[in-house]
């Protein structure tokens, strides 16, 4: 009896601690919760449904117009109109999917003050480091000016922005860098928060997962989507994944 007693115990104790170990990865919605009625990708519908479900964050994309504005868009060509050679009004005279036009930042930020989802900003690669500077000079004035500094984390796969946001941003700002060629000794070093890769990277070096959390860091995955990925990156350990399937992921985690 005490044998069955201690295996049924031991199975218990198992169990919880992959609850868990569940429980602290958090849910990031990729361009917002956009797969659902009414939304559209780096709309702001989508980061106000992400919300509504619970995301712990609502990642969108950022780029520097050609009169030096902000505007929330992935590609750097959207229907027709270049983020960088256009003007914001030319920009936002863009329609969405869903009936919205393209926003500026700081009409998706006016918004995300109302909401309670972290704001996870991805600064696209431009083509100069000036202009990449100027970006993140004016990203950071106005995130502190809206007060959002405390709910706002920085992402690019640029390492020239990477070191501007970690230069210019309040210190303990989290930011990250995506393009998933530094281990996590260089990224330490630079002074990021950890890695955010893409998920195969992570399957190529599982070992930057538990040296980044050795070091102090957090561990970002994206964009999985495949529930088969999904419980492979919660069983080991990582502390949040971006998914384009935020409702998925929050049932696996359940």
């Amino acid at each position: 009896m005490k044998l069955k007693s201690l295996i049924i115990t031991s199975a218990l104790l198992f169990a919880a601690c992959g609850c868990i170990q569940a429980q602290s990865t958090q849910v990031i919605a990729h361009r917002g919760f956009w797969k659902t009625n009414g939304s559209a990708q780096n709309s702001i519908a989508a980061l106000v449904k992400a919300d509504s479900i619970g995301c712990y964050g609502s990642e969108f994309d950022v780029w520097l117009t050609a009169d030096n504005q902000l505007v929330v868009n992935h590609d750097s060509t959207f229907k027709g109109v270049n983020m960088q050679k256009s003007t914001a009004q030319q920009c936002t005279g863009v329609t969405l999917d869903n009936g919205e036009q393209l926003p500026t930042l700081q009409q998706y930020l006016e918004k995300a003050r109302s909401l309670k989802t972290r704001l996870i900003l991805e600064l696209k690669a431009h083509k100069t480091p000036e202009q990449e500077t100027r970006a993140v000079e004016a990203i950071v004035k106005m995130v502190k000016d809206m007060g959002l500094d405390d709910r706002t984390e920085y992402i690019t796969f640029s390492r020239h922005a990477t070191k501007e946001f970690i230069r210019l941003a309040p210190k303990g700002t989290p930011v990250y860098y995506l393009e998933g060629d530094l281990s996590p000794k260089e990224l330490k070093a630079w002074g990021c928060a950890g890695p955010d890769y893409h998920f195969s990277v992570f399957k190529k070096h599982p070992e930057w997962i538990k040296e980044s959390h050795d070091l102090g860091m957090k561990v970002n995955a994206w964009t999985v989507n495949d529930p088969k990925d999904m419980k492979w990156l919660i069983g080991q350990g990582v502390d949040f994944i971006t998914t384009n399937e935020p409702v998925k992921l929050q049932e696996i985690l359940q």
